[in-house]
Parts: structure tokens; sequence; C-alpha cells
């Protein structure tokens, strides 16, 4: 809602009108914050992106972290599942080595999860590649 309301004001529009005409809108349930929390959340998590960076981008949007919160514990999903699935689709083979292993870290953390699943998912996906070379 906050975004909309900066939205109609850099276009010229009243501040306290746009406001108003959103306060309608919510209360219809035309606009709202939870969906579209909801809809982000889930969309960011399929593209690939972790929990922390999902907060940060629902932060940055507006949305409290109450309910950035709420949203993120009704997301029935894996992150460390996620986090070896990126890994392997992405780095495959170079995950055999001690500079693909840093690569594929560094760009999980950038993604936004925290060090324990980075930990994780190298991890699992360096014991898949040594079981597939078996």
């Amino acid at each position: 809602q906050r975004e909309l309301c900066q939205r109609l004001a850099a276009r010229g529009h009243d501040a306290s009108e746009a406001e108003a005409a959103l306060g309608e809108l919510t209360a219809h349930n035309y606009q709202s914050d939870a969906r579209y929390a909801e809809m982000l959340t889930r969309g960011r998590a399929a593209q690939g992106y972790g929990p922390r960076r999902i907060r940060m981008e629902l932060a940055a949007q507006g949305i409290t972290r109450a309910r950035a919160q709420a949203v993120m514990d009704a997301l029935d999903h894996d992150w460390a599942q996620a986090a070896a699935d990126l890994l392997r689709r992405r780095y495959g083979a170079s995950l055999r080595t001690a500079d693909g292993r840093a690569r594929a870290a560094q760009f999980l953390l950038r993604r936004g999860f925290d060090a324990a699943t980075v930990r994780s998912a190298t991890r699992t996906e360096l014991d898949e590649a040594a079981d597939g070379d078996d």
C-alpha cells in the first residue's frame, strides 16, 4: 500500500486523496498487502531465492516484519532442498573442485540462503557427485 501511495504521489496526485482511495480499495479487498506478500514470496521462492533475500524484498516493498514472517511461515518450502537443486542445475560437476564449491556457496549466499543451508547444500551435492563417481 505504501508503494502505491508513493507512485500516485510521484504522478502528481494528492497524497491524502491517494491514501483515501487506497483505504477504500483495501476496505473492499481489491488491494491486499497480504495477498501481495504471498504472491511475491511464492514467486521468488520458485525463482530460487532464499528466505533472507525474500524478507529483504518484502521489507523494501513496505510489508511489515510480522506479515512477512507469517507469510514465510505459511509457505511450505524446503529451503535446503531448493538450495541443493539450484546448485545441481547451476553448477553440476564444477562442485567437485574447491573453487567450484566456493563459487557455488557465494552464489547461494547472494541468493539469500543462510550459511547453514549453504553448507548443507554444498555437502549434499558433493556427496552425490562422489556417489556418482563410484
